[in-house]
């Protein structure tokens, strides 16, 4: 009798796990069967969220759902990352992220989740270089007179971005960038992206592009060796994540999804206009940005560490 009832434990335990797979394999096929939240991890208007909602109408297309973009801003973009590692792993809830919030906030920050293993990789997006921009009335014409200037004026500039001068943070790039143009903050490293339309229009300065060659989107800004300080190279770039242990075929529907909508023209065309540059094919796939991110990290993160830099 004993023998009996165990075994018939055991069955029902098999047939019980038997079915969970099954269900979770039917919610997969089914998938999506309502709307789709994507969390921009910062405000309205800057890089982040437009990128974000030129991807949201043609992934509605494809998916048969409405995506829904999410500002869930705070903390250098923390709280939308962390909004993300507490979702459900059901694939209803996607996060765009970037090169600070994956690989500079883990150091600057303690933060209760861990941007290489809480996360399943979907696809690198876009990328666009940083410049070393100014209000359009700062006295330093090019690099070498505003370290000059630096040297001479410590601790007198404020800027947006921080290392020897008053550090003023900000929630997102653009509210940094009416402070600039208003002339509340002397200075900013920022997303080209994000500085495109104002160095056009001459509301503020830009004396370099942090890349090896300038940036077509801006002819006329000199390269970051082309100013005097060679190879420092910096790209913000923007992935889409999804929570740890979203199943196999959601993470594969959604990869194609997005695929599919950064080869559409007229999406293309849009990111051109606020300067960001579709990844190659390639380099559209959950492993290659697995691989950028780490590569990212290890390549930043002891540079990080070493200038003692930290979020206040």
């Amino acid at each position: 009798m004993r023998r009996m009832k165990e075994n018939l434990i055991a069955t029902l335990v098999v047939a019980a796990a038997a079915m969970i797979a099954h269900v979770g394999d039917a919610d997969a096929q089914s998938y999506p069967s309502r709307p789709i939240t994507m969390i921009a991890p910062f405000p309205a208007g800057g890089p982040s969220d437009a990128l974000a909602r030129i991807l949201a109408d043609p992934m509605r297309i494809a998916l048969g759902q409405p995506v829904i973009v999410e500002n869930a801003t705070g903390a250098g973009g923390n709280i939308g990352v962390g909004r993300l590692a507490r979702a459900a792993p059901d694939g209803y809830t996607i996060g765009i992220g970037q090169w600070s919030t994956h690989v500079v906030n883990p150091v600057t920050y303690a933060l209760p989740y861990d941007v290489l293993n809480d996360f399943e990789p979907i696809a690198l997006l876009a990328i666009a270089p940083q410049l070393i921009i100014a209000r359009k009335d700062f006295p330093a014409r090019d690099v070498k007179e505003l370290v000059a200037w630096l040297k001479a004026n410590p601790d007198k500039a404020t800027a947006a971005t921080g290392t020897r001068f008053a550090f003023v943070p900000y929630r997102g790039g653009a509210q940094a960038m009416q402070d600039l143009i208003s002339g509340q903050v002397d200075i900013m490293f920022d997303q080209a992206a994000n500085a495109l339309g104002q160095v056009r229009n001459g509301t503020i300065k830009a004396y370099a592009v942090l890349s090896k060659d300038r940036w077509p989107a801006l002819p006329d800004v000199p390269s970051i060796d082309e100013a005097g300080v060679p190879a420092l190279y910096v790209a913000y770039w923007h992935g889409l994540w999804v929570p740890r242990q979203t199943p196999k075929e959601i993470i594969a529907k959604l990869n194609a999804v997005v695929v599919s909508a950064l080869a559409d023209t007229a999406v293309r065309q849009r990111l051109a206009e606020i300067g960001q540059e579709v990844w190659p094919r390639s380099q559209q796939t959950p492993e290659a940005l697995a691989a950028h991110l780490k590569a990212e990290t290890e390549k930043w993160w002891p540079i990080i560490r070493a200038s003692n830099l930290k979020a206040e």
